[in-house]
């Protein structure tokens, strides 16, 4: 990794003040799981069309992996980030889903507590 890099989101489809609808799998996902795999849990578990154009996010067991997973009209995109220190901050719920503003998402993918925002 390039020192002071930042693996960031697109902010003109994700960022602060778009309309995106989130959606975040409460509970651990397994992370080996793909694109299949996570639009299997979009679909099933979070009762949502994974091509809706809607953001699903889907959190690792040990708390510390992100994936993303996102339909943009053409195919799916995937997002997955490991913080080096830290775990992404998560409902405190085993089942269902939640749902996130766009801010909230990228405060999410930063590792910042979306749930108290200061």
């Amino acid at each position: 990794m390039v020192s002071g890099s930042r693996c960031g989101l697109p902010a003109g489809r994700f960022g602060p003040g778009t309309r995106v609808r989130v959606y975040l799998a409460c509970g651990a996902t397994d992370m080996r799981k793909g694109i299949a795999g996570l639009s299997s849990m979009a679909q099933d578990v979070l009762r949502q069309k994974p091509t809706s154009g809607a953001v699903f996010a889907f959190r690792g067991r040990q708390g510390d992996r992100l994936k993303l997973l996102y339909w943009d009209g053409q195919g799916f995109c995937l997002y997955y980030k490991v913080l080096e220190r830290g775990r992404f901050p998560w409902p405190n719920t085993e089942a269902g889903v939640a749902r996130l503003t766009s801010a909230q998402l990228a405060m999410l993918w930063e590792g910042i507590d979306w749930r108290r925002p200061d």
